[in-house]
């Protein structure tokens, strides 16, 4: 992150969609369950610390941030949301499983709706001053907003219903806690 991008954040008017942080290694079960996290990958003990540094770093940062902070309804998403923000801090919202779903074989429907929804909520302008934060998941190649590395973020400007949105910026959690020593 360069100190343009910082400087913008701290002015408020974007969206940092953030990947979750580190996940234990295996894939989630078949009969996955959002309410069950143990028929799903989970935070790692790097994944927890990632999420508390995420937090404790756009903090220092003094990034401005509107709340409820978004999560997916996965319990990786929900507890590095928690982890950087605190608990009673989240709104829940399914749709960004769907997110999950794109590196499947969808038809080309299925997959626009998905991408359209997720144009429809990235054109949303945060309260002002202030930045939205949504965690969730990572993008396949050169689809919505591409790989995204465990706690990386991108960084969207909303351009307003309609509009579309642009992506001014990506950073990793290591660029950010740079900044905050």
């Amino acid at each position: 992150m360069d100190e343009s991008l910082l400087d913008l954040l701290r002015e408020g008017g974007y969206i940092l969609y953030a990947r979750h942080g580190d996940a234990t290694v295996g894939d989630d079960q078949p009969n996955l369950d959002f309410h069950y996290c143990f028929t799903q990958r989970n935070l790692s003990e790097t994944g927890e610390m990632q999420g508390v540094y995420y937090g404790d770093s756009l903090r220092k940062l003094h990034i401005p941030i509107s709340y409820p902070i978004i999560a997916s309804p996965y319990c990786r998403t929900i507890g590095t949301a928690q982890l950087a923000f605190g608990w009673r801090n989240i709104q829940v919202d399914p749709f960004w499983a769907e997110i999950n779903r794109l590196s499947e074989k969808l038809s080309s429907e299925e997959q626009k709706r998905i991408l359209d929804i997720l144009t429809s909520k990235l054109e949303i302008i945060p309260p002002l001053g202030t930045n939205k934060v949504i965690i969730a998941h990572s993008f396949p190649d050169d689809i919505g907003l591409g790989q995204i590395p465990y706690m990386g973020t991108v960084v969207v400007k909303p351009l307003g219903p309609g509009n579309g949105y642009d992506i001014v910026g990506r950073f990793s959690l290591e660029d950010i806690m740079k900044y905050d020593q």
